[in-house]
């Protein structure tokens, strides 16, 4: 016997979003837990596609202050905020 489990869970949705959705699924005469697995299954199915994320350096004029060492971000800290 194939038994279905349901666990039960807590979300939190932007009120626009959560609107939305109940609307969506009213139209389609099925209850919001249902629209919302459906989308998390397609979401889930489809492939990770993603833009490949590019950095942009900016380099900037400047000289490093005597004490900061640069593999070290509590010394630049420490620096910025004066307490070096």
């Amino acid at each position: 016997m194939n038994m279905l489990l349901f666990m039960r869970t807590t979300v939190d949705i932007n009120d626009e979003v959560l609107r939305l959705a109940k609307r969506e699924a009213a139209k389609r005469r099925m209850p919001l837990r249902e629209l919302v697995e459906r989308a998390l299954r397609a979401h889930l199915a489809a492939p990770g596609v993603r833009a490949p994320h590019t950095l942009s350096w900016t380099p900037e004029s400047g000289r490093l202050l005597p004490g900061a060492r640069v593999d070290d971000r509590d010394s630049l800290f420490d620096i910025m905020d004066g307490r070096a």
